[in-house]
């Protein structure tokens, strides 16, 4: 599965990725975007699965800030649930949602467990970014019977075409050795582009592009 957020956030770059990209790759939307509703309805049409990106507080917060909607560790489980909410009303078709930066918040279980907990209660999943080591949304999801998946690498940390090609070909080579593999990436044109023209070669080469709800584990088992 392949995960391009950021989307909303341009809308240049949204409507390219959502013409553009295989219907297979799902994208993942900025609750901060403009037009979400408009570009949601277009991502399904094109056959896109779709997911919300939820900001959550990073170590070196305000510094770094994720942005409007921020869930704060320091902020009462009501105070994030009440963000939260008013992130999800932004959107609707989502499979799930998925933190953006907050390696901070997902350390802290005291304040993720009650937006797991929300998120499960509603038969979403959660994708954890796979950029924080210590992110306890995986243990939480199990006992929260929340679907649950983690994203095995990021494609995009260098904006450069050769450098992303790179990081799907180990993206391959991973789903070789696993069975299954997630990457996540941005809408930048450049990821657009080589994501575009690598998934044509890995499907002639049997790699099979999928939706990232399918490869959640399934709270139930």
């Amino acid at each position: 599965a392949i995960v391009i957020g950021g989307m909303g956030v341009s809308q240049t770059s949204t409507e390219a990725a959502i013409n553009k990209l295989p219907p297979e790759v799902t994208l993942a939307f900025a609750p901060q975007g403009n037009s979400l509703s408009r570009w949601a309805q277009a991502a399904r049409r094109k056959g896109h699965e779709i997911l919300l990106q939820i900001p959550m507080e990073p170590f070196d917060y305000p510094k770094v800030d994720p942005g409007r909607g921020t869930l704060i560790v320091d902020a009462a489980p009501d105070a994030n649930l009440k963000v939260l909410h008013e992130s999800m009303g932004r959107l609707t078709n989502y499979v799930g949602v998925v933190n953006y930066l907050g390696a901070r918040f997902t350390s802290e279980d005291a304040a993720l467990n009650p937006v797991v907990q929300d998120i499960g209660n509603r038969g979403l999943m959660y994708l954890d970014d796979g950029t924080s080591a210590r992110g306890g949304g995986d243990a939480l999801s199990a006992t929260n019977k929340a679907p649950f998946a983690a994203a095995d690498l990021m494609i995009d940390g260098v904006q450069e075409k050769s450098e992303i090609l790179k990081s799907l070909d180990q993206l391959e080579a991973t789903a070789r050795a696993k069975g299954t593999a997630i990457a996540v990436g941005t809408g930048f044109d450049v990821t657009v582009e080589a994501v575009t023209e690598w998934v044509k070669g890995a499907q002639k080469r049997g790699i099979e592009i999928v939706g990232v709800a399918s490869l959640a584990r399934d709270p139930e088992h």
